[in-house]
This record gives C-alpha cells, structure tokens and sequence, in this order.
C-alpha cells in the first residue's frame, strides 16, 4: 500500500526534486521541464518547489541556461555530515596515538584556505596545547596543511600561494630557550616538502608554525582514493622535538588504518 503519509510531505517531494539533479544526467544542470519527467510531477509544482529551494541556497539556477544545479548550502551540509562522520570514526584512531605517544592528536580538514581541526584526543600532560577546534590556520606552515595539499598539482599549489599567502602566527607565550631559526618559506620550497610527503607519507614541523611547537602528520584517504583528512600529533619541542620521524611513521600508520576503514583502496 503506498504510504500517503510519505508521498504527502512536501518536504519528502522536494528531496525528490535534489535527488533528480545528483543523478549523472544533471551534471551539468537540468530545466524544470527535464526536472519534472523525471520526478514525475506537475511542471508548475516543480518551478514552484525549485524556486523555494533556489531561496534557501539548496540549488542554483544559472541564469543564462535557466538549468538548475545543487546549491552550495546543500554541499555546505553533505560535507559537514561527512566531516562529523569521519571524526567520530577517527576517533578510536587517534586514542590509539595518545596512547603509543601520550601526545595531544588531532583530526584536519582542509576548508577555504585553511585548515581545520574536527576531533582532538588530549594527552593527560598538563600542557595540552591550544584548543584548536573550530579554529583556522595556515595551510603552508603546519604539518596537516601541507599533508593535505601534497597530491595537489604544482599550478593548483601555485594558484593557492598566490590566493592565501602564508601567515605569520604569533609566538607561543611561556616556552623555555631560544627559538630556533627557521628558513623563510618560498613556493620553491614548499614544492620540495610536499615531494617528500608523497614519498615517505608523513610530514613533520620543527617550530614553524610557533616557536616552542613541533608536529606531524599523515594523510587520510576516502573511498574514492582522494585525500579527505589529516592526522596530526603535535606537542612542545622538548618532549617531542626528538621523536619527530617516528611519530610521523606511527601517525601514517594510523592514518592508513583510518584510510582502510573508510574504503581507501577497494
């Protein structure tokens, strides 16, 4: 018996409607008319329906074609859902690291020209570093950063560099002895990092980000094969400065496990 209840919602027709444009056909936009055969609904209803959704950012229309697309506020929420996702399946992973390395771990993600951290497991250490959940950073001069812009192509890197220069953080207030000196960081350079981060899978900072910090960081790959996070460990340079490339290796340990139970490589 057909669940009236169900057919009925206008909510559950309007899901119709953005199921109809992922299908493979509507890459590159769909009219309302097109739109409609597929759903099986009343033109007039779907012009109605897509305008509504049209407001509400779910879809796009282009303006000269007149072929509706989905919206950003739809890809806003599909990667939030994976993000949310992907942290709490992360999350047995990186109390894995606490665990083997009693350092403070951290999950990345890549978000308009900086990197966001979306889980943190904390060491018991009194010193756990800052909080940096909900909280942007520069891409070029952290380790998950650079993870996870190392498949990128050299004119994607470039165009990047050119977009979101690299930041000057802060110094990291209360840190014992003298700051090490740290090579000014060219494009050059950066291109030669993110080569030996394909090669050995993992990439480590030595007080480049903040005077006092080390880190590391390993890539995380989803289903498809494409880089969707970054492990990250990172902890004052007198407890971790001389662990730095073993860290990395367990934290690409990890993160290929992470990888694995996502589907990386099926």
């Amino acid at each position: 018996m057909t669940n009236q209840r169900t057919y009925g919602s206008g909510l559950v027709r309007d899901v119709d409607l953005l199921e109809v444009l992922a299908r493979p056909e509507a890459r590159g936009g769909l009219g309302v008319s097109r739109i409609a055969e597929l759903s099986g609904r009343d033109k007039a209803q779907v012009s109605r329906a897509l305008a509504t959704l049209a407001d509400a950012g779910l879809v796009d229309r282009d303006e000269h074609t007149r072929a509706y697309r989905p919206g950003w506020r739809l890809f806003a929420l599909a990667t939030h859902a994976t993000e949310t996702h992907l942290a709490q399946l992360a999350a047995p992973f990186l109390r894995t690291i606490v665990a083997r390395l009693n350092e403070t771990t951290h999950l990345c993600v890549l978000r308009a020209g900086q990197v966001f951290t979306v889980r943190s497991e904390l060491a018991s250490h009194a010193f756990r570093g800052l909080g940096w959940e909900g909280v942007g950073v520069d891409p070029f001069t952290t380790s998950p950063g650079r993870v996870l812009l190392s498949e990128w192509d050299a004119e994607t890197v470039g165009q990047w560099w050119r977009t979101f220069p690299p930041a000057s953080a802060p110094p990291l207030p209360d840190l014992p002895g003298p700051a090490a000196p740290v090579a000014p960081l060219t494009l050059e350079r950066l291109t030669a990092k993110l080569a030996r981060i394909r090669r050995r899978g993992y990439e480590t900072v030595d007080e480049e980000f903040e005077p006092g910090l080390v880190g590391v960081s390993a890539p995380v790959y989803g289903f498809r094969g494409d880089l969707v996070a970054a492990v990250n460990v990172s902890a004052p340079k007198s407890r971790l400065g001389g662990r730095l490339p073993a860290a990395g290796r367990f934290a690409r340990t990890v993160a290929d496990r992470i990888s694995e139970t996502l589907g990386a490589g099926r």
